[in-house]
């Protein structure tokens, strides 16, 4: 199983852009969906954004669509969530997971996965 460990969190002001990496133990080429979540203090983890590997449209969640970009370094065995006009309500840590996909019934992104890494902390303050 390929293992994830997730970098690059830290603090920015409201507006601010932020870039966090997540590092695959393995190749995730062979991936059907690589997947970034967050959760926040008290709530539940809930998905942000998806890439497929094998092609197909990267999921955003409503949330975050315009001001995220997902990407991918096949080479690296990297996965990147590059965040711009960041907000207090994105404040969370941030999960990738090298298995997931969009439940069609609530268009919500899931994940296929209960292992997670240790997560990057994103604090969005004033």
């Amino acid at each position: 199983q390929v293992r994830m460990v997730e970098s690059g969190g830290g603090s920015v002001q409201i507006g601010g852009s932020l870039r966090i990496s997540c590092a695959a133990s393995g190749s995730t080429t062979g991936s059907f969906c690589l997947g970034w979540f967050r959760q926040a203090r008290g709530k539940e983890r809930e998905g942000v954004a998806a890439i497929y590997p094998g092609g197909g449209t990267p999921y955003y969640a409503a949330s975050v669509k315009g001001r995220f970009t997902i990407s991918q370094d096949n080479a690296k065995n990297t996965l990147y969530l590059a965040m711009n006009s960041l907000k207090p309500e994105d404040t969370a840590t941030y999960f990738c997971a090298a298995d997931c996909w969009e439940d069609p019934r609530t268009g919500t992104l899931v994940p296929g996965t209960r292992d997670w890494g240790p997560g990057a902390q994103v604090t969005v303050s004033s």
